[in-house]
């Protein structure tokens, strides 16, 4: 079994996930302006992901250059790691590779102190990659325990690059943001990834 075996059902069996799906989570996050640079790649990258509509497309012309933006702003104080293997606990079935993970670390050898886990929709589906997301965020918030490292939330991301719907985890207790954030609402993603990495620095 792997993170994207799993669904919320199992989660909630299996690690006694208590799950709340009708909450505003970011209303009252400010948003951060994209930088021109970031303007530019998305103006031009967005036609043609959506021409593509392939998850590879959106992956490299849409979800790693929003991300690369957040570094960017946060002064490449953060790592970011796209497509590695993620093994924490195979026996329980948190294992395999994530999408991407951001991590409070500027230290992109390994990862440390993971933060955000962020999940490609299949089939432009974000329902079915909720399961995947969580089970990802179960494991960063394993592996934040075994380092003794205090972050006492962590964050998630389903997203097809142009809708993106996100999670927060704290315990057991996961929540699903009631609303998905668009792509035409960049500056409010933008925002809600840097206070997510910035409340969780404070919180070292």
């Amino acid at each position: 079994m792997a993170y994207n075996d799993f669904t919320l059902k199992q989660l909630q069996k299996q690690f006694n996930l208590k799950i709340e799906d009708q909450v505003d989570l970011f209303t009252n996050i400010n948003p951060v302006s994209p930088t021109k640079l970031l303007q530019t790649i998305i103006e031009e990258n967005l036609p043609l992901a959506i021409a593509i509509s392939t998850e590879k497309a959106r992956s490299e012309l849409l979800i790693m250059p929003i991300l690369l933006e957040v570094r960017r702003q946060l002064n490449k104080t953060i790592s970011l790691f796209s497509g590695t293997e993620f093994n924490v606990d195979p026996s329980q079935g948190l294992n395999g590779y994530c999408d991407f993970i951001l991590t409070l670390s500027p230290q992109q050898i390994t990862i440390n102190s993971p933060i955000i886990t962020i999940i490609e929709a299949k089939n432009e589906n974000i329902k079915s990659g909720l399961g995947q997301c969580a089970s990802a965020m179960i494991a960063a918030q394993l592996f934040n325990q075994q380092e003794n490292n205090l972050i006492p939330t962590l964050y998630g991301s389903v997203t097809t690059g142009t809708d993106w719907k996100f999670l927060t985890l704290e315990e057991n207790r996961l929540k699903i943001d009631r609303l998905d954030y668009y792509i035409n609402d960049l500056n409010k993603i933008i925002g809600i990834l840097i206070h997510a990495i910035k409340s969780s620095s404070l919180a070292e």
